[in-house]
């Protein structure tokens, strides 16, 4: 029990929630002077995004679904930072993923119990799999990830189009045949307590991942191994760790997570596949996400619901305060930049930090 507590003090402790908390403060304190700046009401635009939020069922629903494949790229993110891998490929295995469970949810005919689980497990697979072929350039021929995974996110993109317009494509439209309903994983009951909205097991599913997330890395020997080689490869081959392979490990599980974003959003949101112009961007906002968490699991749960909520209750500042879209990224934008400037933050917590500490050593 001590270690356990030993090690949740190191990924929970004060700084990991005080930080990230300050950061969004300022960050929402800078869009209010943004909103200024450009003639808008900030407490009106805020009070209109809370209200988008939460004004009915339907929005909170809706909410949540935005939050969930957030939740999945922030983990995906999240585990390759802490393995010392920048996993910035996230999109392109958010798509083959998509398209991995599109190809099962249409050509096979199966009962649901069979169907929705293959669908869901061969499109974790496909994004996992993209993932280790960036693993493996960089394990076995010394290509940096980010160069390669970048590459690989444009590869991926044309290569679902392609897939999609050759062989499943629905006739006379931009996107392939409806996936079969047993391979569908929406929430029928829960959809229609939350007005429609677009509610499917893959929420559930996200908030188990952030679990998978604690447990892989800090309870298991695999874990360890793969923290250890993010530490210091040389140490690690040293203690007799295989390095190469603990790459490509590291990278085949954050491609999981991110194969299963995609999944969801095929199988239990929209229930097709469009053939896009441009990525999704769920895979580079899971980047802001793990960067709001600190790359700790319950800082990217509390990081996508902040992004998640910012991004959807855009409208509602954009319908009720007027503000534009852009503005609210100007939030999020300052939230991240903050984040990142960790010695700003510290600036600002510092003073609240000495009186505490003198007030202790006075009480001794």
């Amino acid at each position: 029990m001590d270690k356990v507590k030993g090690i949740a003090d190191k990924i929970f402790n004060k700084t990991s929630f005080l930080v990230p908390l300050v950061a969004i403060i300022l960050g929402l304190l800078c869009g209010a002077i943004a909103m200024l700046a450009g003639g808008f009401d900030p407490i009106l635009a805020y009070q209109s995004l809370i209200k988008k939020l939460f004004g009915s069922a339907y929005d909170m629903g809706e909410a949540i679904r935005a939050i969930t494949p957030l939740i999945f790229t922030g983990t995906a993110v999240a585990f390759a930072f802490r393995t010392g891998l920048f996993n910035i490929g996230v999109e392109g295995q958010f798509m083959m993923g998509m398209t991995g469970a599109t190809v099962i949810g249409i050509t096979l005919d199966l009962p649901w119990f069979l169907h929705a689980p293959l669908a869901i497990i061969v499109g974790a697979l496909c994004g996992g799999l993209w993932a280790a072929l960036t693993g493996y350039l960089k394990a076995v021929r010394g290509v940096n990830e980010v160069i390669s995974s970048i590459m690989l996110n444009w590869v991926a993109l044309y290569l679902s189009n392609y897939i999609i317009r050759a062989f499943f494509v629905a006739k006379g439209q931009q996107k392939s045949d409806p996936i079969q309903e047993s391979a569908l994983v929406s929430i029928g009951w829960l959809s229609d307590a939350m007005d429609h909205a677009r509610m499917h097991w893959g929420t559930v599913i996200a908030l188990l991942g952030i679990g998978v997330f604690y447990i892989i890395l800090w309870r298991t020997k695999q874990g360890y191994e793969l923290r250890a080689v993010g530490q210091s490869p040389d140490a690690a081959l040293y203690a007799g760790i295989n390095v190469n392979r603990t790459i490509v490990k590291s990278m085949f599980i954050s491609g999981l997570f991110a194969g299963l974003a995609g999944v969801f959003e095929t199988l239990g949101v929209f229930g097709y596949q469009t053939i896009l112009a441009a990525p999704w961007g769920y895979g580079f906002d899971g980047i802001a996400v793990a960067l709001l968490g600190g790359n700790t699991p319950i800082g990217v749960l509390f990081g996508a619901i902040l992004f998640g909520g910012l991004s959807y209750g855009s409208a509602g500042m954009s319908f009720g305060a007027g503000v534009p879209p852009e503005l609210v990224r100007i939030v999020i934008g300052s939230v991240i930049f903050f984040i990142a400037s960790h010695g700003i933050v510290k600036f600002f917590i510092k003073p609240f930090l000495g009186r505490r500490a003198d007030k202790r050593k006075e009480a001794i």
